[in-house]
């Protein structure tokens, strides 16, 4: 579950009381792993894997609430905030209402007010490798008017506009990350207090309107007006005949070869401290990528290129160690992405989900399930237990009524119990899989229909906003949650 899902008066979940209160929730029901989607700055439509920075944390995230508690905002300007009981806002309009209050707190900051200047200071030099660059990218994007970065001036990389409002976006930019970083530190300790470790999730590819691209174009494959000469994207399949375009830059992997895979390295060291595990977002893009070119007319029109490898991964264990990673290999792949992932010892991903394509050897069925594996009843991009079984969504499936029949006929004979119960059907085989993590999304635990969906792949609006209600996950779900983990041999001695 996304901190953006938990419970909230001001729109969207935060690092604030109520991620604590999850924290003791899942303790409570003998769970030892949160996991959650990236914590990066989103774009405008609230997506956690199109973000302006692939290391800042997201400033929706940032508990006013403590702010308030720490002197660095009024109460009264914090209750002004609040929308009115069960409106829903938009992830613009709550960004925008947070960074106005945020700005108070940095004025209150800058005066002398709440934080320890000291821990401020070492953070900024801590994480100037990337700090630096992405707080003067968000002041040249104010002072240009929150133009893409390859429309300013060609100069603007180097020479800063004389402007006093600029600076002090800089150091605003600063301290929102300072914030968000000793807010996160917090949870992250008292998670570990009470057995719980985080789980993140680093997409494979960036944004090309992005700090990460702008500072380090040299990196990426861009022409000489500074726009992709080819894109990120995936082949036709059984799903889209078109094949996928996804808009993402690809990297020069040469380049990156040459300067040693640093900046995958600083990438990897902020996220290992941030989190305790990490899921790799399409891992098959580091042993073959599927690269459109920048004038192609259809996704169908790209090719298959050779990915980094055991270069980088070899580069990365030689910096900061064993890998803390779960391979994200879900889709068609091959040998080659097996080999890979093998090569290193990380643990696949499996869904249950996608276990009814009728063969037998289906990998994601439970009992072909292996143990160096974390299996999944769904993802944030599938659709709820309840909402897939009941035909919210026809994905691996076919799509006349009598396959949808023998689908539905067959999870049950594997799930067992009844299709009103089928999410805790679920959730009992992934416990009692050989797999060595299961992972359980909020929403199946809550028993949620498609209302409770997360993302709708290829949908571009109304996803990433579902929030957990007020005492859903009440004593009665922790007890059978318990229940399961102990009798399944899961739940922590």
């Amino acid at each position: 579950m996304h901190p953006t899902s938990l419970p909230s008066e001001t729109g969207f979940g935060d690092l604030g009381p109520r991620a604590f209160e999850f924290v003791d929730q899942l303790a409570a029901s003998g769970q030892s792993w949160w996991q959650m989607l990236p914590v990066c700055p989103t774009d405008e439509t609230g997506s956690p894997y199109v973000s302006s920075s692939t290391f800042a944390g997201n400033p929706l995230l940032i508990s006013l609430d403590t702010l308030a508690e720490e002197g660095l905002l009024s109460p009264k300007a914090l209750g002004n905030h609040r929308p009115p009981a069960g409106r829903e806002i938009e992830p613009v309009q709550a960004l925008q209402a947070q960074e106005s209050l945020l700005a108070d707190a940095f004025e209150a900051f800058s005066n002398g007010g709440g934080a320890n200047e000291a821990a401020y200071t070492e953070f900024r030099e801590s994480q100037a490798g990337w700090l630096a660059d992405y707080a003067r990218f968000r002041a040249l994007k104010r002072a240009f008017g929150g133009s893409a970065w390859w429309e300013w001036p060609e100069d603007s990389g180097h020479k800063d506009p004389d402007d006093p409002a600029f600076d002090k976006n800089i150091r605003y930019t600063q301290f929102e990350q300072f914030i968000f970083h000793r807010q996160w530190r917090a949870l992250k300790e008292y998670a570990a207090g009470k057995g719980v470790g985080l789980i993140g999730d680093i997409p494979i590819y960036v944004a090309h309107d992005s700090a990460d691209v702008w500072a380090k174009t040299h990196l990426f494959e861009l022409d000489e007006s500074r726009r992709p000469t080819a894109y990120a994207g995936a082949p036709p399949d059984y799903f889209n005949q078109d094949g996928q375009h996804w808009g993402n830059p690809l990297y020069d992997w040469a380049a990156h070869f040459d300067e040693n895979f640093a900046w995958w390295k600083m990438r990897m060291a902020v996220n290992v401290t941030r989190f305790n595990a990490l899921r790799l977002d399409h891992f098959i893009g580091f042993a073959r990528f599927w690269a459109i070119p920048a004038d192609a007319e259809s996704p169908k029109d790209g090719a298959w290129r050779e990915g980094p490898g055991e270069a980088i991964f070899s580069a990365l264990e030689e910096e900061l160690g064993a890998l803390p990673l779960i391979a994200e290999d879900l889709g068609s792949v091959g040998d080659d992405v097996h080999a890979l992932r093998d090569r290193f010892g990380l643990p696949s991903m499996r869904v249950l989900q996608f276990a009814f394509d009728g063969s037998p050897d289906n990998p994601h069925l439970p009992h072909n399930i292996p143990e160096n594996a974390v299996v999944y009843t769904g993802t944030h991009d599938n659709d709820t237990a309840q909402g897939w079984f009941h035909g919210g969504d026809p994905i691996l499936r076919n799509e006349t009524p009598a396959g949808f029949a023998i689908s539905r006929a067959s999870a049950l004979r594997t799930f067992g119990g009844e299709p009103e119960d089928i999410h805790w059907s679920m959730i009992r085989a992934a416990m009692k899989s050989q797999a060595a993590l299961a992972i359980i999304p909020a929403q199946d635990v809550l028993g949620l229909g498609n209302e409770g969906r997360m993302n709708r792949p290829g949908v571009p609006e109304g996803n990433w906003t579902w929030r957990m209600r007020e005492g859903a996950w009440n004593g009665e779900i922790e007890a059978r949650l318990l229940s399961m983990t102990q009798k399944s041999g899961r739940a922590p001695e």
